[in-house]
């Protein structure tokens, strides 16, 4: 058998994609000071699940992850359980955001997803450069000297 597969008792597989979501109202939260927080969050349910993140990214507005899901579990199912137990468990540690986002619901409904053949070289390049990207788009905005939901100072980076 190749490396490449995984397997459980009576299955092997090789299931990877690419998924794709985003916080409600594409708010750039999970960028900043969130960023390390939420990356926890989501590998600490995917290793629940057993779930491999072979590459993963928090862009300012998005997040890109690419996948080996077990072949027990649904994508879909998959992702609403990553989406929803992140909700909550974002809103736990970070109570203050409950009142600023509400209903405590943190990603917007929808979600992208593509399986990975051959091309997976390529897409852990694509989300690898992803946030060069945004570096680069980021440096055509200006720089805002307060946080405008806290009133804290921003820090120059």
């Amino acid at each position: 058998m190749k490396k490449d597969n995984q397997s459980l008792s009576h299955t092997t597989w090789k299931c990877k994609y690419h998924i794709v979501f985003a916080p409600k109202y594409r708010r750039q939260i999970i960028y900043g000071k969130y960023k390390q927080s939420i990356g926890e969050i989501l590998r600490l349910l995917c290793e629940r699940k057993g779930v491999e993140i072979i590459e993963a990214s928090a862009c300012k507005d998005h997040v890109h992850m690419l996948v080996s899901i077990p072949s027990k579990l649904s994508v879909s199912g998959f992702i609403g359980y990553l989406k929803g137990k992140s909700s909550l468990m974002i809103f736990d540690r970070h109570a203050n955001l409950k009142y600023r986002y509400g209903n405590r619901k943190f990603w917007c409904r929808g979600y992208y997803v593509d399986t990975v053949g051959q091309n997976k070289k390529q897409i852990e390049e694509y989300i690898r450069n992803q946030i060069q990207e945004d570096y680069v788009a980021d440096q055509l905005t200006l720089f805002e000297e307060y946080d405008p939901f806290t009133g804290e100072k921003n820090k120059k980076k």
